[in-house]
């Protein structure tokens, strides 16, 4: 099957190279333009055009996708379908509509559910013990198109953004090679979702991960976890904001205000919450390294009694 893939970040890699693997003439990789990345903001390509790039498939990089010459040029690819992953931009219709077989998104979230930018951290950021794949058909909604192969996934209770991505990637990958089998062999069953049942999960940013230490610690710790790698959980000591690498919810009641520090020992900085207490085990310091705070306290001195927050 020809087909014209959209993707940008590492997550679309995976069923990119399935693809590959199986077969399929991958005519165009479709992704968004290079960006200033870093301190030095040197411009670096994003993971799929490198991977393209590897394999000798032309790149395209639009700054958008509403143009006549964006339009001309994935028409004159004549492809018989669209396979999109974290493409990172909204496709007007008449783009979803070229291909002969439309447009297949590729989302992680058990649609309808977490429909939006963000489902693996917001899946984690809740509570969920379960996510999962969807493939759907394309339209001019926000992950609204049908259904079509479901492939959940389990949370465990320690993984984070970035496991629980490294987890959905693969299974991204089986989704879709799935998908087109079945597109191929004429099984394909598409399902409506139920829109009654769709929640939305929005751009994380750098304040979603300020913790709120008014909040039970299973809360702060699902927080912790779901922004682990990016863009981490975060508070402030004395003024000073410094990221939450890693933490463990603690099921003990003790005195204090909320964000008080209750003890530092060599296991991490205990805190208070409103309902238990927060262990703050790994953390980075602006300026410094990740380090678990045994590492930290070597050379650096965190005072009990001192209020976290902003």
């Amino acid at each position: 099957m020809k087909i014209v893939f959209m993707g940008t970040p590492e997550f679309a890699v995976a069923p990119l190279k399935a693809l590959c693997e199986d077969g399929h003439e991958i005519s165009l990789v479709v992704t968004q333009p290079d960006k200033p990345k870093g301190r030095g903001q040197k411009m670096l390509p994003p993971e799929v055009k490198v991977f393209a790039e590897s394999r000798n498939i032309s790149v395209y990089q639009p700054k958008s996708m509403k143009t006549d010459e964006a339009f001309e040029r994935l028409s004159a690819e004549k492809a018989d379908l669209f396979v999109v992953v974290a493409y990172g931009k909204i496709l007007p219709q008449r783009i979803l509509d070229i291909p002969k077989h439309g447009s297949i998104n590729i989302h992680a979230s058990l649609l309808p559910k977490y429909r939006g930018a963000a489902p693996i951290q917001w899946s984690i950021i809740n509570g969920e013990t379960k996510t999962g794949i969807t493939t759907m058909q394309m339209d001019d909604g926000i992950d609204t198109g049908d259904m079509l192969v479901v492939k959940p996934v389990d949370i465990a209770f320690d993984d984070t953004g970035e496991t629980l991505h490294d987890k959905l990637a693969k299974a991204g990958a089986d989704a879709i090679r799935e998908t087109i089998c079945q597109l191929e062999n004429g099984t394909l069953d598409p399902k409506k979702q139920n829109d009654a049942l769709s929640c939305y999960a929005p751009m994380i940013s750098k304040d979603t991960g300020v913790l709120d230490f008014n909040k039970d610690a299973l809360s702060l710790y699902n927080l912790v976890r779901g922004l682990n790698s990016y863009p981490y959980a975060s508070t402030f000591y004395n003024g000073h904001r410094f990221k939450v690498i890693r933490a463990l919810p603690i099921h003990e009641n003790s005195s204090g205000a909320n964000g008080e520090i209750l003890s530092v020992t060599k296991d991490g900085i205990l805190v208070k919450c409103e309902s238990g207490a927060l262990l703050i085990c790994e953390v980075q310091f602006e300026g410094k390294k990740k380090m678990p705070v045994s590492e930290y306290i070597k050379g650096n001195k965190i005072e009990t009694g001192i209020i976290l927050g902003g």
